[in-house]
């Protein structure tokens, strides 16, 4: 982690923590998903480095070192996206891959829409192709007590997260969200009530680790790490016909909670994804969870090289 460079880049207005390694010609721009952080990306930056290319990661407005916005209950997906593009601007980065997790994988999706012209390729785990807006997660297709509801609702996430420390908090999301299954409370209880306190971190998550993520939430906070993307998930982000053309990856863990959400294993498996990336690969991991790049580093390092390598 040494070789890993911490910088404040001004991006519209906010300043951004940004992270870089690596000086290849061609970039790739790591986005991260809740809870996670730019470190997330921690074992992907060195591989990617350590392979020829620049890496960068950042963390989004309202997380970790970066800003808030103005207003962060008027947040949303759009912003993410202007900011990635306007983030390639200041660093002088003509055309980048993106890669995107959880919901990383929206601005990742909307900046390829948009912008095809900056990016070389596109990079989503645990996501398929979604663009924020009603049509793009139905809320009255999920379960009614699902963690994504009940974070959608103003003060009800903060109420549930503040009977406990940052700390507890992610390493109750980190453990929730490795299960295979959905996560839904019953009428009489919250989300962070889903979590055994005595349930043991993964393997692969050291309590290092778990540091690293507290300290940085607990510099941010959740308010507009629970708005975007929770909040503003059905606000329409204006793209009509949407397609990805650039070359894709869907690197799907089969033990990823996602698989279960409605109609989603159907989406990919079946190939209807593809009527809106038509250069898209998807790769199925047999052991994968929804935290498959810190789960499954090598694994995950070795396919996102072999991608790059052939685009």
């Amino acid at each position: 982690m040494e070789k890993i460079q911490h910088s404040h880049v001004q991006v519209r207005g906010l300043k951004l923590h940004v992270v870089q390694t690596g000086t290849g010609p061609k970039v790739v721009l790591f986005l991260h998903g809740f809870p996670e952080i730019w470190y997330s990306w921690r074992h992907q930056m060195i591989a990617m480095a350590n392979a020829g290319y620049r890496a960068v990661a950042f963390d989004f407005r309202g997380c970790g070192l970066s800003d808030h916005p103005p207003e962060p209950e008027r947040a949303n997906f759009n912003d993410l996206a202007d900011d990635v593009v306007a983030l390639l601007d200041s660093l002088a980065i003509d055309k980048a891959f993106l890669v995107g997790k959880d919901f990383g994988a929206f601005p990742a999706f909307t900046v390829a829409v948009t912008h095809p012209e900056r990016v070389l390729g596109v990079i989503t785990l645990g996501v398929p192709f979604l663009i924020p807006g009603p049509l793009g997660v139905q809320f009255d297709l999920l379960p009614k007590g699902y963690y994504v509801i009940r974070w959608a609702e103003p003060g009800r996430a903060e109420a549930d997260f503040g009977r406990f420390d940052v700390k507890t908090v992610v390493r109750n999301i980190y453990i929730l969200f490795c299960r295979c299954e959905l996560q839904v409370a019953g009428d009489n209880e919250e989300i962070m009530d889903l979590v055994d306190p005595s349930t043991p971190l993964p393997p692969w998550f050291t309590e290092e680790d778990l540091d690293v993520y507290a300290t940085l939430y607990q510099n941010s906070g959740f308010r507009t790490a629970l708005q975007v993307p929770y909040r503003c998930m059905q606000l329409d982000c204006g793209i009509t016909n949407p397609k990805v053309i650039a070359p894709s990856l869907l690197i799907m863990g089969e033990k990823d909670y996602v698989m279960k959400s409605p109609g989603m294993e159907d989406y990919i498996r079946k190939g209807i994804v593809k009527q809106f990336m038509p250069n898209l690969d998807i790769i199925f991991m047999s052991e994968g969870n929804h935290f498959v790049q810190e789960q499954l580093p090598e694994q995950v390092n070795e396919l996102i090289l072999s991608f790059l390598t052939k685009n």
